[in-house]
Order: structure tokens, then C-alpha cells, then sequence
């Protein structure tokens, strides 16, 4: 069998993805750049008589750039392997509809954000931090706080970037912005003016500190009540 775990939901996809890992006792996870079809007969085809059915996780390979030709052997190799094997191949953003054509008989599971998750970036500007509060709740009734904070975390660092190359006329400094379609960048830039620089940068400042407290295990209240401090002080 064959699950394929997509979308820009990366802390969901994540979660499910390692929660699968776990149901087996031994399983073997690779990385999109250890995947050839020497290491993957080897892994699937290697083994004792009685080791007949083995289960692998792949991360990031079928998103990732290489040699077509190449890219087309594996990924036929594994379809015709998800007979036999049990095989998990997780993505770390939507794919498209034409790259799963290979893959007929795949389990597809899509992690989206929602759509409200968008409208609370948007809504993010100074002297609305009721209504963000109350845009903020309801997202996480259908997305992980961890996934709500990484995305506003990057919408600031966005914002400070767009501020950064509008004042210094200077090449985009970060590849996310070079990424952005021109209405982006404008709805942006847009959002930016709504505040002074050394504001922009305070409030980045202070979602690193949240940020550093919650992966050392120091917050001294859950992440959802940081959150809601924060957007309060902007």
C-alpha cells in the first residue's frame, strides 16, 4: 500500500506522518536525497526469506529537483513495490493533481490550512487586537496552534522584509518574498505601512522570545495564551 501525505498544513501532515511511523515496529524513513534505486532494492528487496513485507517512509521526494529520468525509474519502482511493501511518501506542500498519475492505487491524504488562518493574517494591523483575538480562536478550531503561531511568525518576517527592500531598494532578502506574485508583495507592502519599522521589529522580537521559551519548555503559560498576549500589544 501506498499513502501520499501533502498540503501546506505541515504540523498536521507531520503529526499523522509520525503517528504512522510509530504503529510499525520497524520501519525504515529516508530523505529525499538518500533515494536511488540501488539503496531502495536494497530496502525492499534485501532481507531474509520470511521478511517478505517491509515499511518505508520517504520525506520530500517527490517534490524534490532532479534528473527526470531518473526521478521516473523511482517512482515507477515504488508503485510497482506499494503491491507488496507498505510505503509513505510525505510532501511538505500541495502538490499537484498530475504528479499522483503514476500512482493509481494511492491512499491521498491532503492537510490544508483553512481559509480563516489567511483571514487572520490579514486582519493583522495595529489597534485590532480584539478582533484577532476572536479570528485567532477560531482557527484553531481546525488547525494546530503550532502551525497558527510558525504562520504568523512568517507573516511578520515578511512584513519586516517587504519594509526592508521598499527603504533600501535593496534585492529581496529572503527567498519566500522572491517566491511572491506581485499582488502579494503590493498586499504586503500595503499591510506594512500600517506600521512604524521599529514597531514591526519589537513585535518580531517578541515572537522570537515565545518562540525560543517554547522550544526550551519555559513558557509559563500554554502557547495559545501567548499568543493571545501577543496580538493584545499589537
Amino acid at each position: 500500500m501506498l499513502t501520499i501525505i501533502h498540503g501546506n498544513d505541515i504540523v498536521t501532515s507531520r503529526k499523522f506522518f509520525f503517528q504512522e511511523k510509530q504503529r510499525f515496529p520497524d520501519v525504515t524513513l529516508m530523505h529525499e536525497d538518500e533515494v536511488n534505486l540501488t539503496i531502495l532494492t536494497q530496502v525492499l528487496e534485501g532481507g531474509g526469506l520470511f521478511e517478505d513485507s517491509k515499511t518505508l517512509f520517504i520525506e520530500q521526494f517527490l517534490s524534490q529537483r532532479r534528473k527526470s529520468s531518473e526521478k521516473e525509474f523511482v517512482i515507477t519502482y515504488l508503485a510497482k513495490q506499494a503491491k507488496t511493501h507498505t510505503i509513505f511518501l510525505w510532501e511538505g506542500k500541495e502538490l499537484e493533481r498530475a504528479v499522483f498519475s503514476p500512482f493509481k492505487d494511492a491512499n491521498v491524504k491532503l492537510y490544508k490550512l483553512p481559509s480563516t488562518l489567511f483571514a487572520f493574517l490579514d486582519a493583522i494591523k495595529p489597534g485590532n487586537g480584539k478582533l484577532l483575538i476572536q479570528l485567532f480562536h477560531s482557527c484553531i478550531e481546525t488547525a494546530e496552534a503550532e502551525m497558527i503561531f510558525f504562520m504568523l511568525v512568517r507573516q511578520f518576517r515578511l512584513l519586516l522584509a517587504v519594509v526592508d527592500k521598499v527603504s533600501n531598494k535593496n534585492e529581496e532578502t529572503i527567498t519566500e518574498i522572491i517566491r511572491l506574485a506581485p499582488w502579494q508583495k503590493s498586499k504586503l507592502q500595503n499591510q506594512a505601512k500600517l506600521f512604524q519599522p521599529p514597531t514591526l521589529i519589537d513585535l518580531y522580537n517578541m515572537l522570537f522570545q515565545i518562540e525560543t521559551r517554547y522550544k526550551t519548555g519555559t513558557l509559563s503559560s500554554s502557547l495559545v495564551a501567548e499568543i493571545d498576549f501577543f496580538l493584545i500589544n499589537v
